[in-house]
Order: C-alpha cells, then structure tokens, then sequence
C-alpha cells in the first residue's frame, strides 16, 4: 500500500490547487481544476465540504479500513486486554497490536495517524472558507462548529494516542518547507484547541430530523467535553458539563432494551449521543462497518475479523447479565438445515455487538447498516459515577448512576458502602462490560495513570510483554522520516 506521511495529506488536492493558483509564473485558470476560491460559493458547497469531513470518519480514501469502523479498534480495543486478531489473520503488523510488540514502522498504527490527519485537514478547509461564503448566517455557524466538533474528536483521539502532536489549524497555503514540516505540540496546547472547538461547538442545535439525523449536536460537544476534562482530571469542569447534558433537555436515555444499541431498526436513537453512519445497498459510496464482519459463517474452520483476548473476556459477565448475549455469540442459526450450529474452540465466544442481523443472509457482513457509538448515555452515566466519585467519594448519586446501567443490564445494586478506591475498581469494571468493543478500553486503562494499562494486560498470555512505554504508541517511522522536525516517543 502507498505510504503519505502528514505532509502529503496536508497538502490535499484542493490545497495545492491553491498553491499553485498562488504563483507568479502561473496565470492560467483551466476550468477541470477547481480550487477553494472557486468551490466555496453557495451554501450547497458548504454542506458538501463539511459531509466529506463526516466521510473521513467512515471511510478511507485509499479503500482501507474507516478509521471508526475497525482501524481505530486495532489500536483501543486489540491492544487492551479486551481483543485480539483472528487466528487466521497473518497480517503482522495487526497480530503485533494483538501482543504488544508494535514498533514505530507498524502500519496500522500509521494508518491511524493518517487517516486522523486527514480528517482534521478537511475540517480545517471548512473551518477557514465557509465563513467567507454569503449564506444563511444561521447554516454558516452550525457548518463551521460542526467541523470544530470533528477536529476536536480527531485531535482528542490523537493526544491520547501520541501525547504531543503537531497542531496544524490551517490548509497550507506555501510551498516552504519551513511551514509544512511541523514540530510536535505540547499535548497542553493541544487540549487548550480540543476545549476551544468544543465550547464553540456546545453552541450547535439539541437535535436533527431527516437527513440530518446523525450530525454533531450540542449534546454531543458537551459530552464530549467532559470525557475531555475527565481525562485531565479536571471533575468539577468535568461535572459541570455532566450535569448540562443530563438535565439540559436534550432528552437523551437509556434504551430498555441493551441490544437496540446496536440495531439498524432503532440507530440514531434515544441512547445515541453522536455516532458514526454506516448504511447498506449504498453503492460505490458505500462506507464498510468491518467490525460486523466479528460474525463468522457456519463452516468451523473458519474465524471472525477479531476474537475476544482470551475466555476470561467473557467470563466477566454475570450469568443474568442480559449485555452477554448481545456482546457474544457462539452458535448460529442456519435456516437451509433448521439447526443451530454451535461453534466449539479455544477462541469461542465470538464478538456480537456489530453483527447486522437485519442483513440476509447474515454470512454478508461487508455492508453492515450498524452506527459505530463514539458517545452514548450509558458512558454519561458511568462518567457522571466517576467525577462524583472523584470529588467526594461513592456519593448516593454516584451508586444511583452506576445502578442505572447495571439494572438494565438486569445486575443487581453494586454493593453498598465501598471505599473510594473500591468504587472506582468497581467502576472501570463496569465500562469494561456496558462498553467492550466500542474503543474505549485502552483509553480508560491508561488514564487511569500508574501501572494500570501494564497490570491489565499481564493477565493475558499473548500481551506479557508490555511495559510501561506502551502508554503512548509510536510516531510512525515513516513521518519521521519525512518530517525531520519530529521526535519519537521514549522507548521506540
């Protein structure tokens, strides 16, 4: 596969129109070539440009893995304690994420970097031209934080991943090396922009109809906002944004039922704060949601895309626990003998949550209609436990966010009466469970600080050898080579 590194893919074909159209020794203007002054001019367009940054996040330009589809998950949930590659999978850069032995040269790590990039460099266009269009003020607002919105996830998925990263705000507009060859920010600047776009973006509206069903809301910048400050630690700020998307009307709850999470029937639903649109029978501009493709056919011999690390994956959930039964499968109904076939190996149970039963026949999963969840009420929920927690302990309204999740989930009260520290062991266990999966694991298991990330993935037999550089993934080898402005992480 070609390799870009970050300067290709800042400087996009729309960039260096721009460039080129700048220079002395070039007056001509052919009209197969169509640079931002020219496309920039209806309201249309402006839609146009902040859809192709909603595009990144599903799909690839170079036909790869989406970034929120699977590639995202090599890196969150295969490299945790959660997942692992299919025993079938003889790609080694992958089979590395699934035992933490990822070097700087790991494709898929720098595909993430990529793909990430490129996102944020779309959203930059919009950001810097839409405001030049004269359209509808109201529309031209909700474009521009809609783009925020998405630099902002992009940018927060980066310094998690990287630490500090460059910070590029603006579409190159010079051919001087000295502008594209961009150092490392310090990550604090980094979150200083995340909470900048955010704030701007909490400005977006409470919800959509039609067409728009799926677009950045308001709700979802303030959610968003406060896993940022929880991941800083910042609670009370953390808190403070909690409690507005609780009570700030904007209508959101738990489903009843946990499955209806993950349905094409019920997607963009009560639950759903923001998340990624997939859809089938699309066509060429169909977006592939790989993570259904955890479903396997009736033939034994074969494996999902990814397996659960090992059997005490799903040996955490009670037997009552009603997320077992749609986060696992092991056996599949086949309508051509009216039997059930029941898979038997040391990788059993398979992963369900993405399988797109509305599908037929369900061996054809390369079209899956289901929403990836970036963020959902029931992670408002645990995060509101855990900044109570935080700033006072286990507090009633603490135990009453926790249960809420656990009860529709048909668990029982966590026990009453824990200590701090006991709570918030009972809490990370609780967004292991409601969330596994849903790219979430590594990120809680590093914020949690110290030796977390190495203590829990020492429990797996493929994954003892992490050690405590593995908090932060590599610069990828191929952006250093291209960047001489950039450093590696230690230990790489």
């Amino acid at each position: 596969m070609k390799k870009l590194s970050i300067y290709t893919l800042l400087l996009s074909a729309t960039a260096i129109s721009i460039l080129f159209g700048a220079c002395n020794k070039l007056n001509e203007n052919p009209s197969s070539v169509i640079v931002a002054t020219q496309f920039f001019k209806t309201s249309s367009d402006a839609v146009s440009a902040v859809n192709a940054i909603y595009g990144t996040l599903n799909s690839d330009p170079a036909g790869d893995f989406p970034l929120y589809g699977r590639q995202l998950n090599l890196l969150v949930e295969n490299a945790s304690d959660n997942q692992v590659y299919s025993p079938s999978n003889t790609n080694p850069d992958v089979r590395a994420l699934g035992t933490a032995t990822y070097i700087a040269s790991n494709s898929r790590v720098q595909k993430v970097w990529q793909q990430i990039y490129y996102g944020i460099n779309r959203a930059n266009i919009a950001i810097d031209n839409i405001p030049t269009i004269q359209i509808d003020t109201t529309l031209r607002s909700r474009l521009v934080r809609e783009s925020k919105f998405i630099r902002a996830l992009l940018y927060f998925d980066l310094v998690r991943l990287w630490g500090d990263v460059p910070l590029v705000l603006h579409n190159p507009n010079s051919l001087d090396l000295n502008q594209l060859f961009v150092k490392r920010t310090a990550a604090e600047t980094v979150y200083a922009q995340i909470i900048s776009d955010l704030q701007d973006a909490t400005n977006l509206p409470k919800s959509y109809a039609g067409t728009d069903l799926g677009r950045a809301t308001g709700g979802a910048a303030h959610t968003l906002l406060a896993k940022v400050y929880l991941t800083r630690k910042e609670y009370t700020k953390s808190l403070t944004e909690l409690n507005t998307v609780i009570n700030g009307g904007y209508g959101y709850a738990l489903f009843a039922n946990y499955r209806d999470v993950f349905q094409k029937a019920t997607k963009n639903g009560v639950e759903h704060i923001f998340s990624v649109q997939f859809e089938t029978n699309l066509g060429e501009a169909n977006s592939a949601q790989n993570l259904s493709q955890s479903f396997t056919s009736f033939n034994t011999g074969t494996f999902p895309i990814d397996i659960p690390a090992d059997s005490s994956v799903s040996k955490l959930f009670a037997k009552t626990d009603t997320r077992k039964a749609v986060t696992f499968y092991d056996s599949v109904y086949n309508a051509a003998t009216g039997k059930y076939v029941v898979f038997k190996n040391a990788y059993t149970p398979y992963f369900n949550k993405f399988v797109d039963y509305s599908l037929s026949p369900l061996t054809i999963q390369n079209q899956s209609a289901v929403n990836y969840p970036v963020l959902r009420y029931a992670d408002v929920l645990l995060m509101y436990a855990e900044v109570l927690n935080e700033i006072n302990g286990p507090t009633n309204d603490a135990y009453a966010a926790i249960n809420k999740v656990r009860n529709r989930a048909n668990v029982a009260n966590l026990t009453a009466g824990l200590g701090q520290a006991a709570f918030r062991d009972s809490l990370f266990l609780e967004r292991r469970k409601e969330l596994i999966q849903e790219g979430h694991r590594w990120f809680d298991l590093v914020r949690q600080g110290g030796t977390a990330l190495v203590d829990a993935l020492h429990k797996i037999p493929a994954k003892t050898g992490v050690n405590a550089k593995y908090n932060l993934y590599p610069i990828p080898q191929v952006e250093i080579q291209t960047n001489p402005q950039l450093t590696q992480n230690p230990g790489y």
